[in-house]
């Protein structure tokens, strides 16, 4: 079966009116892309609303689960954490006289370092220049060339990609934990030589990850004593103590702080954030909303798309 057009036209005549057939397509669909631009700004806004460092701000249950490991809480405003009170239960972190657990508490003073979620920071920052294409694609550009809206689709579709993928967090995004120490004075009493804290956002969610630490070889001179980085209590250093558990890391060599570090123990407690969670929802369907622009322009405007 063929299919023909009546009344009959000349080859070119055919070709002159399919071309102008795909042109008032363009024409619309370029059109169409502007609501597009728009709804996508709108979601972009509430994406930066819920990351807004609004007060009272998200309190956290930090909490080990089946153990008494780590309990406590804290209060993330904005890309900080502004409190926390957190106890720790382990067989290489021995507590205080007369206390039941080593605290953890997010210093109140003027003077000390802030504890800032770096991949909110980015989150925030890469929204921020989402927003500035969409408006530039809208006000600044020429809203009727098919390439400038391609270009800046496609920056848009990494921009929110890369923002979404900071939020989904992993070594490589939240860094490793024996190159991004805390400061130890963030905390009061600042934190002990022979713990590692390492705070990061994976899956939208709070992870924190705690190690114990001993020197490889105690008898290297350093600023600390050998029994203070080592990590062991009086009953573990004469054999009296119940034996560690495995871990992932168990045997590995870490340069943490200058020194060769092994780990004795490690704790890891997530804690789901709905505000990073529903962030992370938005910025899925905001990336799948501009894959779907990016393609129908590219069936209209007759050209392959880049893979993304």
């Amino acid at each position: 079966m063929s299919t023909a057009v009546w009344p009959y036209l000349p080859h070119d005549e055919l070709i002159k009116e399919e071309q102008a057939t795909l042109a008032r397509e363009l024409e619309w669909l370029l059109n169409s892309l502007q609501e597009t631009l728009a709804s996508l700004k709108s979601g972009l806004e509430e994406c930066i609303a819920l990351l807004a460092p609004k007060e009272p701000g998200s309190t956290l249950v930090i909490s080990s689960v089946r153990s008494e490991s780590v309990k406590g809480f804290v209060t993330r405003v904005g890309t900080r954490i502004v409190k926390g009170d957190i106890h720790i239960r382990l067989p290489t972190l021995p507590p205080f006289r007369s206390a039941s657990s080593y605290p953890l508490h997010l210093s109140t003073l003027p003077t000390a370092p802030s504890l800032v979620l770096t991949q909110l920071t980015s989150v925030r920052n890469l929204i921020n220049q989402s927003l500035d294409v969409v408006d530039i694609s809208t006000w600044t550009g020429d809203a009727h060339d098919a390439n400038f809206i391609a270009g800046q689709l496609r920056l848009l579709f990494d921009l929110i990609q890369e923002a979404r993928q900071a939020l989904k967090g992993g070594d490589e995004i939240a860094g490793k934990w024996w190159e991004g120490s805390v400061d130890e004075n963030i905390f009061d009493p600042p934190l002990p030589q022979t713990l590692s804290f390492h705070l990061s956002i994976s899956e939208a969610s709070l992870l924190l990850q705690l190690r114990t630490l001993q020197l490889t070889n105690p008898g290297t001179p350093t600023s600390f004593t050998s029994d203070a980085l080592s990590g062991l209590s009086l009953r573990q250093r004469l054999g009296l103590a119940a034996r560690l558990p495995e871990h992932d890391e168990s045997g590995q060599v870490f340069t943490f702080r200058g020194q060769e570090v092994r780990v004795r123990e490690k704790v890891r407690v997530e804690s789901q954030d709905p505000s990073l969670m529903s962030v992370m929802a938005k910025l899925s369907a905001l990336e799948h909303a501009v894959g779907v622009a990016r393609r129908s322009l590219a069936i209209v405007m007759g050209v392959e798309e880049e893979d993304g």
